[in-house]
């Protein structure tokens, strides 16, 4: 079959797919990161390929009409952990949903995608996945999510934070249901800070320079490490975004080639040609930052408040003189917050079962449990209001040493609940967004390597971004 066949086969709508929505039953109570180089290796070939079968039904053989239908369910990395808590909301959702049942598969982080691949070509695609946004705008603006407007209850969104929501959508498309959320601290080693002459990191941006020189001159470390490695952490990206960096336009070509982006590219230039930064920012990613935090070499470390626990474990010296800040931010004051999603593959036989067991996995009572094990933030507006108001609380009393570990993590908990306030997704997960920061961060480190010029960088940057835009959005 050729491509174009494909994705015209992709298009269709599934035959006798039902289209009112399944009403979402619960207990009662409170109602509740990427392969980064895979669509490069993949190739647009395969990728339609993948695509292209979501619109190969899964219709049931007649001995299969006889038992209970199956919903499959695809999450990342949770077992052995927290297979526990997710075989009580599959027996809950279960009890309420007769007739269904949920097969629930976990898969690694690293082969989601080339498994969902071998999946939808075998005509197995599960039902509902767990995904990060980055692969999901991939897939849905190929056409392979359902559109979950099409069974979502009226005011759905309503429970989650808007931000957050509006995240899982591509214009009339909501392809996802926000899960579970993660934000970054600025995590301090005060030792340093007080030679410095500081007693709190900067808040913004502007302020870095003088503070990156202060830490290096009085204490011949430096002050922090953002990665320019194009398969690495997105964090560089996100605080173009901060600095007042338009990324794209409404035609997927190039914006930042503007005067905000001159003075973010130069900002970074400035920083590595001055030695303010480590100079493996060019060559390693952020694992060598917490390498460089742990060994007392870096004054600070953007991380999830859970990092405390391992630096308390493998750097106890460093975690006795480590305290939580808010994180650094640009002019607009926003923070970034990392989403992962619930999405539903066109492929699917069973979408309203699918966004039933969705909405109930992320209600605020399912929710706010999943938070208290996981140690991460809910995406419903009921749990977070809930895990605010315990983390405001005493730690339990223990041993006098793990009560002040216990009331450091606590306190840097609250403080990411708190950033949730200003916190939006700073780089969207529109299509091609790995190849623009691919794009963006090998120029990038062209300049600050002395091989061409910030303004130079930027404007490569922009011509190999149009180029490749140009291809897929003529």
């Amino acid at each position: 079959m050729q491509p174009l066949r494909l994705l015209n086969q992709l298009r269709r709508p599934l035959s006798g797919a039902p289209q009112a929505p399944l009403a979402p039953q619960a207990p009662r109570g409170l109602r509740g990161v990427q392969a980064a180089g895979f669509w490069r290796g993949l190739g647009g070939l395969s990728l339609a390929l993948l695509l292209a079968c979501g619109g190969c039904g899964r219709g049931p053989s007649p001995a299969a009409s006889q038992r209970p239908r199956q919903l499959t369910v695809w999450t990342l990395d949770l077992a052995p952990r927290f297979s526990p808590y997710m075989g009580r909301v599959i027996k809950a959702w279960e009890r309420a949903n007769p007739g269904v049942s949920v097969r629930w598969i976990d898969v690694p982080w690293n082969s989601v995608e080339r498994k969902l691949l071998a999946a939808v070509f075998a005509r197995t695609a599960p039902d509902l996945v767990n995904l990060n946004p980055p692969f999901a705008a991939n897939l849905a603006s190929k056409g392979g999510l359902l559109n979950l407007d099409r069974v979502l209850p009226a005011q759905a969104a309503a429970a989650y934070l808007p931000e957050v929501w509006q995240a899982g959508r591509q214009g009339d498309l909501q392809f996802a249901i926000p899960w579970y959320l993660t934000t970054r601290v600025t995590l301090a080693n005060g030792r340093l800070l007080q030679q410095a002459g500081y007693t709190a990191p900067p808040r913004r941006w502007d302020q870095v320079p003088a503070y990156a020189e202060a830490i290096k001159r009085r204490t011949g470390r430096y002050a922090l490490f953002v990665t320019v490695v194009p398969d690495d952490s997105a964090e560089l990206l996100e605080t173009l975004v901060q600095m007042e960096v338009r990324l794209l336009d409404g035609n997927h070509r190039a914006a930042f080639n503007s005067a905000a982006g001159r003075r973010a590219f130069a900002f970074w230039t400035d920083l590595y040609r001055r030695g303010l930064l480590p100079p493996e920012v060019v060559s390693q990613g952020y694992r060598r930052a917490i390498e460089l935090y742990q060994a007392g070499d870096l004054a600070q470390v953007a991380s999830g408040p859970d990092f405390l626990r391992n630096l308390q474990t493998n750097a106890p010296g460093i975690a006795a003189v480590t305290t939580p800040f808010p994180p650094l931010v640009g002019p607009g004051g926003q923070t970034n917050v990392a989403v992962m999603n619930l999405v539903v593959p066109r492929q699917s036989t069973m979408a309203p079962e699918a966004t039933s067991f969705a909405l109930f996995l992320t209600d605020a009572s399912n929710q706010l449990a999943f938070a208290r094990e996981a140690r991460v933030l809910p995406s419903a507006r009921a749990a977070l209001k809930q895990l605010d108001q315990e983390l405001a609380q005493p730690a339990p009393a223990v041993d006098p040493a793990a009560e002040r570990q216990e009331a450091l993590v606590r306190q840097a908990r609250a403080l990411s609940v708190r950033n949730l306030e200003r916190a939006q997704v700073l780089v969207p997960a529109t299509p091609g967004i790995k190849r623009l920061q691919a794009i963006l961060y090998t120029q990038l480190q062209r300049a600050m390597l002395g091989q061409i010029s910030s303004d130079g960088a930027l404007s490569e940057a922009e011509l190999q971004w149009n180029r490749y835009a140009e291809a897929r959005w003529p």
